[in-house]
């Protein structure tokens, strides 16, 4: 379906930005007001919500003439991944509950944020460049 290929390239373009922009200072350029309102708790919960469906219904529809599953599988995998970072990073500063899973988790996706939004971005970019490519 055209609206989840759309929608998939923007998502992971926007929350591979929220993931590599967070920790960023502000550089006086026009991204400022942008990174400022990817940092609001909120707008970090929407969109993870929305990038964990996105990537999960992009695994499941596919582009006319596309193969299923095979042909949407990295920028599925990298929109889920990016939504789970972000909803991960939610629940971390709301939640006052820590097990085991939840602290392994963090290890991978949380700490390595910067590496997921980056891959993120290349992704989504690479998705909207090259859409009947096998993979993508």
């Amino acid at each position: 379906m055209v609206q989840f290929y759309l929608l998939s390239v923007i998502l992971n373009i926007i929350s591979g930005y929220a993931l590599v922009s967070f920790n960023s200072p502000a550089t006086g350029s026009k991204f400022d007001g942008i990174r400022e309102f990817l940092k609001d708790s909120t707008i970090r919960l929407v969109l993870g919500i929305l990038s964990t469906t996105v990537g999960f219904f992009k695994l499941l529809t596919v582009m006319r003439g596309d193969i299923p599953v095979v042909g949407d599988l990295l920028p599925s995998v990298a929109g889920l991944a990016s939504g789970f970072t972000l909803l991960l990073e939610f629940y971390k500063l709301n939640s006052s509950v820590r097990t085991e899973a939840l602290e392994r988790m963090d290890k991978i996706l949380v700490s390595n944020s910067r590496i997921v939004g980056i891959s993120t971005m290349v992704l989504g970019f690479a998705h909207f460049l090259f859409p009947n490519v096998l993979f993508m």
